[in-house]
């Protein structure tokens, strides 16, 4: 279980202090940021920095609906309330800022390098070890808040059959038990500083050649596009605004959502 006023004092100094919102057992802590910042109507009352998480969650949610796995006392499952000062153009960025801070974390607590999958997929070698929601709310081309939900698996050592991916826990991946406290306190200091890099907009080509350092996916890889933009190719990098390009036989295209997969050999 975490110690809220440990919690507290090392985070005391950062956005994120006086601003914590634990439970034992939630739905999903996405879900209890959303609601808070959808009850307040003058987008205002629920401050910018406010941190929901829950030792369990019951109905965990990853990118387009799929469940996620939240086990009591296993993973870490956090989401955070931002009121970005960005143009929504600039908030496909988000959830690769938030890698890139879920990545320094994990290295931090853990010793372990983490590989991005574009957009949202935490992964340790060939299997994904967490990942990552952003939900946002825009009015006239600004955005009034965005939630940013980051899971990780920490002490599991078994999964569910028939995953898209396999997974792994970081305690599987170092052999010894990982610290969720400390995790979440590198997780939350190294989200501060992304995301306010973030609004700087002459930082942002200096944070996606980041993510494209991180990523073994974004530039010369072989996958599958599923979603709305499905196709095959190769990847291209990435555009000014965090989309994915990918060189197809038909073309270069510009993925802006929907998951990858490495593609399958004849």
């Amino acid at each position: 279980m975490f110690d809220l006023a440990a919690l507290e004092a090392d985070l005391a100094g950062t956005v994120f202090a006086g601003k914590l919102h634990f439970v034992r057992a939630t739905g999903s802590t996405n879900s209890d940021a959303l609601a808070a910042a959808r009850g307040d109507a003058q987008h205002v009352g629920v401050p910018h920095g406010s941190v929901y998480f829950a030792d369990e969650q019951l109905a965990g949610r990853g990118r387009g609906d799929h469940g996620w796995i939240s086990a009591a006392g296993e993973g870490l499952y956090v989401s955070v309330l931002l009121r970005p000062q960005i143009p929504a153009s600039r908030l496909a960025m988000l959830p690769l800022a938030a890698g890139l801070a879920a990545a320094e974390a994990i290295r931090a607590a853990s010793g372990l390098n983490v590989d991005l999958r574009w957009p949202n997929d935490l992964l340790i070698g060939p299997r994904k070890a967490g990942g990552i929601l952003v939900e946002a709310k825009v009015e006239s081309e600004t955005p009034l808040y965005a939630v940013v939900g980051i899971g990780i698996n920490v002490h599991q050592h078994a999964f569910p059959p028939g995953l898209a991916t396999p997974a792994t826990s970081l305690d599987l991946e170092v052999g010894k038990s990982i610290s969720r406290q400390t995790l979440l306190v590198a997780l939350l200091k190294s989200l501060e500083r992304e995301t306010q890099a973030l609004a700087d907009a002459t930082a942002t080509k200096e944070i996606l050649a980041r993510v494209e350092q991180a990523s073994t996916w974004i530039r010369g890889r072989s996958v599958q596009v599923h979603g709305p933009q499905s196709c095959t190719g190769v990847t291209a990098g990435l555009d000014e605004n965090g989309f994915l390009q990918v060189a197809t036989p038909s073309g270069l295209v510009t993925v802006q959502t929907g998951g990858l997969r490495a593609a399958e050999k004849d």
